[in-house]
C-alpha cells in the first residue's frame, strides 16, 4: 500500500533537517533528532516523511517486539513458532502519545488473555512497538515527567524492564528518537535534552521565492495526495537507495586520532559537559562520509556534524543568544587546516633532505624544541590542532535530496498541589469497595488473577484511580522602573532572577510575566512565557527614568491575572519604594489608587511578595504599607541577590 505521507523528497527550504533525519537512518544508534521552531515550518511533516525512504526490515508477520530473525525476544511466542518466517516489510513508525500511560508504553498484563484462561502473558507496549524503528513525540517539551523518566532509563539500556503485577519482563527498546518542539511552550529537561544526539532550529524560509514553492508543493499534495506521492517516486527510490548504501557502507568508515583529537578539541572550546558530544560528533562525522559514498571523514563533515551536535549542549550565559558561533568555529576550523598545512609542508621539506642528513635532521628537531618552548601556554592546542594535519581536507559533502501567548488555562504543571487531580495522571491503583475513579484496568486484572478460570468481578476487584495533579503558576514581576539611584539595580535584579526561575520552566511548568512602570504609564514588558530565548529578548534592554505611576502598574497586573482567570494561584512580586506620583485620573490621589488596586487584589486572594526599594536616612515606609494592604510579606531588596531571591519565590510558590 503506497503511503501518503507528504514526500521527504519534496520537503523545500530544510535542508539542515533532511541533513539531520537522514543521518540518524544512516547510524540508528545516534540517538535521535530534536526538532525545535515555529508552527508551521515543516517539523513534523519531515519527520513523517523520513520513515517511507528508509530500508525495509526483516520481521515476522504479528511480532509485537519487532525481533531480529537472529535473536528473537524470549517472551515472543510468534517468533520462536515452528516455521516462522520473515519478510521484508517497513521500519516501524510509532507516535507516542502526551497523554499516554506507562502501561500503554512500556506494556503490561494481557488481561484478554487471563480472561481466556492462558495466565499472566504481557501484551507489549509502544516501546516494543518502536524496536528497530522510529519514535515520534509531537511537542516532545510537554511530555509528562514519569513519561521522560522512562525514556531515560531505556535509552541508556536499549532494553525495556516491566517489573509488576507478578510479571518480570525485559525485551530489547532501540529506536530512533525523533521530537518535535515550540520554544514558546518551555523547553526541555537537561537529561533528556542530552539524550538527543542531534538538535535542528528551524524556521520559515525568508525567500518569497522559496515560500511559494512551499505553498505550491503542498497545494497540490492536499489536492491529491496519491498521485503527488507517485510524482515524487523516483526521487524517494533514490534517496532510498542512497540510504541502503550508506549503512552498508559505515562499518568501513575511517576516522583517524587526528580527527578524533579535533572533536574534543571543539567540545573543550564550546565548554560542552557532556562526553556524548564526542561520541555523537564521532558518529555523525562518519554517517555524513558515509551518506556522501566516501570511506574517510573530512573536516567538512566535522564541521557539518558540530553544527549539529553542540548547540543544544554548550554552556550558554544569562542573555547569550542559543546557536552555535559560527564565526568562532570558522577560526577554529582554520586554525585546524592551518596547522594541518604546516606539517604536511615540513613533512615534505623533511622527505626531501634524505635519510643521510643526519645534521639536517639533527637541527630539524633542534628547531621543533625551540618552537615548543617559545609558546607552552598555547601546547594543549597546538597539539590537538598539529594532530589535525594527518586529516584530508575537502569540499562539504552534499546530499540527494531533492530540494533546495497567553496564560495557560488549566495548565497542568509541576510545583504546586492542583486543588482538583481529576485531571490529573494515574500513578497507581488501590482496592477500594467505593471507588470514586473506577480503575477500569486494575479491576479487571483483579478479578482475572484471582480466579482465571471463572472470571467474575465482584465487589472486593474494585479499586480507586489515584492521581497526582499539579498546576503551573504564573509569577507576575511588577518593577519599578521610575527615575531612581536604585532602578538600574532593581532590573538587573529582575533579569537575573526570570532567567533562574525559567531554566526550570519545563520541569515546573511555570510562566513569568513582567510589568515595567516608568514615566506616564505601565507596559506589559515580558507576557507569561516559559520560553527562556523570549524572556531573554524582552528583557535585554529595560528602559529606566521618569515619574512614578505605580497605580497603572496595579491596574495593569489586575488585568493581567484577570486575563488567567482560570490558571492555577500566581504569585505577584511587586518591587517599588511605594512613592506613587502620577494618579489614574486627573486630580486623583496616586497612593489612595494604589492602596485601591491592591484592595481589589487581596479580594481576589492573589498571594503576594512585596521588596521594599527605598532607600537613604528619611523613609516613609509605603512598601510595608502596601504589602499590609496586599496581605503580603515585606522585604527589603537590599538584603536580597538574584539568586537568594529565586529561593525566595520558590519557598512563596511551595506554600501558594
Amino acid at each position: 500500500m503506497r503511503s501518503t505521507n507528504f514526500p521527504f523528497a519534496a520537503v523545500v527550504g530544510q535542508p539542515k533537517l533532511q541533513t539531520a533525519l537522514l543521518l540518524c537512518a544512516v547510524d540508528p544508534s545516534m540517538g535521535g533528532v530534536l526538532i525545535r521552531g515555529d508552527k508551521g515550518t515543516a517539523k513534523s511533516t519531515a519527520a513523517r516523511a523520513l520513515a517511507d525512504i528508509l530500508p525495509r526490515i526483516d520481521r515476522v508477520a504479528g511480532c509485537a517486539f519487532n525481533c531480529t530473525g537472529a535473536a528473537p525476544s524470549e517472551h515472543c511466542e510468534v517468533c520462536r513458532a515452528d516455521g516462522a518466517t520473515a519478510g521484508l516489510t517497513a521500519v516501524p513508525f510509532v507516535t507516542l502519545p502526551l497523554g499516554a500511560t506507562e502501561d500503554r508504553v512500556l506494556g503490561s498484563l494481557d488481561v484478554a488473555s487471563a480472561l481466556r484462561g492462558g495466565g499472566k502473558l504481557f501484551q507489549a507496549g509502544l516501546l516494543a512497538s518502536a524496536h528497530r524503528g522510529i519514535l515520534y513525540i509531537d511537542e516532545v517539551n510537554l511530555l509528562a515527567d514519569h513519561l521522560v523518566d522512562v525514556l531515560l532509563d531505556v535509552a541508556a539500556m536499549g532494553v525495556n524492564s516491566v517489573q509488576r503485577e507478578g510479571l518480570s519482563i525485559r525485551h530489547p527498546a532501540r529506536f530512533t528518537l525523533i521530537g518535535t518542539m515550540n520554544l514558546e511552550e518551555g523547553d526541555l529537561r537537561p537529561q533528556l535534552l542530552d539524550r538527543f544526539a542531534l538538535m535542528v532550529e528551524v524556521a520559515a524560509p525568508r525567500d518569497k521565492a522559496v515560500r511559494s514553492e512551499v505553498v505550491r508543493r503542498r497545494i497540490a499534495y492536499e489536492a491529491d495526495p496519491l498521485a503527488y506521492a507517485a510524482a515524487w517516486q523516483r526521487q524517494q527510490d533514490a534517496l532510498n537507495a542512497q540510504l541502503a548504501t550508506a549503512q552498508a557502507l559505515l562499518p568501513q568508515v575511517e576516522l583517524d586520532d587526528a580527527m578524533l583529537d579535533l572533536i574534543s578539541h571543539l567540545c573543550c572550546e564550546f565548554e560542552v559537559a557532556s562526553l556524548r558530544a564526542d561520541i555523537v560528533m564521532h558518529k555523525a562525522a562518519r554517517a555524513l562520509a558515509a551518506l556522501d559514498g566516501r570511506l574517510k571523514v573530512t573536516p567538512a563533515d566535522l564541521r557539518s556534524a558540530a553544527e549539529l551536535v553542540l548547540p543544544h549542549r554548550r554552556r550558554r550565559k544569562p542573555f547569550e543568544q542559543p546557536g552555535l558561533d559560527q564565526d568562532k568555529l570558522d577560526d577554529l576550523m582554520n586554525q585546524a587546516q592551518k596547522q594541518a598545512e604546516q606539517q604536511e609542508q615540513q613533512e615534505q621539506q623533511a622527505q626531501g633532505q634524505g635519510d643521510d642528513s643526519s645534521d639536517g635532521e639533527a637541527e630539524d628537531e633542534h628547531d621543533h624544541d625551540d618552537e615548543a618552548a617559545r609558546s607552552p601556554a598555547n601546547d594543549e592546542q597546538e597539539q590537538a590542532e598539529q594532530l589535525f594535519a594527518s586529516g584530508a581536507s575537502g569540499a562539504a559533502p552534499h546530499l540527494t535530496v531533492a530540494a533546495s501567548s497567553s496564560i495557560g488555562r488549566n495548565a497542568m504543571g509541576r510545583r504546586s498541589d492542583a486543588a482538583n487531580a481529576v485531571r490529573g495522571r494515574v500513578v497507581r491503583a488501590v482496592p477500594d469497595e467505593n471507588p470514586s475513579s473506577l480503575a477500569v484496568g486494575a479491576t479487571l486484572r483483579s478479578a482475572a488473577l484471582r480466579d482465571p478460570g471463572n472470571f467474575n468481578v465482584t465487589k472486593a476487584d474494585l479499586h480507586q484511580q489515584i492521581r497526582v495533579g499539579k498546576s503551573a503558576n504564573l509569577i507576575l514581576f511588577v518593577v519599578d522602573a521610575s527615575g531612581s539611584m536604585a532602578a538600574q539595580r532593581r532590573m538587573e535584579a529582575v533579569k537575573g532572577t526570570v532567567l533562574a526561575l525559567l531554566t526550570d520552566a519545563y520541569q515546573r511548568r511555570d510562566e513569568v510575566a513582567v510589568i515595567s512602570f516608568r514615566g506616564q504609564s505601565a507596559q506589559l514588558l515580558l507576557a507569561p512565557t516559559r520560553s527562556v530565548e523570549r524572556a531573554e529578548q524582552g528583557l535585554s534592554q529595560l528602559p529606566t527614568g521618569g515619574r512614578t505611576p505605580l497605580p497603572h502598574a496595579m491596574q495593569l497586573a489586575l488585568e493581567t491575572l484577570g486575563r488567567g482567570a482560570n490558571h492555577a494561584p500566581p504569585l505577584l512580586v511587586l518591587l517599588t519604594d511605594g512613592k506613587a506620583n502620577v494618579a489614574l485620573a486627573e486630580g486623583g490621589d496616586p497612593w489612595r489608587e494604589t492602596l485601591a488596586m491592591a484592595e481589589l487584589l487581596a479580594e481576589r486572594g492573589v498571594p503576594a511578595l512585596v521588596l521594599d526599594t527605598e532607600t537613604g536616612y528619611l523613609k516613609l515606609g509605603r512598601a510595608a504599607q502596601l504589602a499590609q494592604t496586599l496581605g503580603a510579606e515585606c522585604l527589603t531588596l537590599e538584603q536580597l541577590s538574584a539568586d537568594n531571591l529565586v529561593l525566595t519565590i520558590r519557598a512563596r510558590l511551595g506554600a501558594v
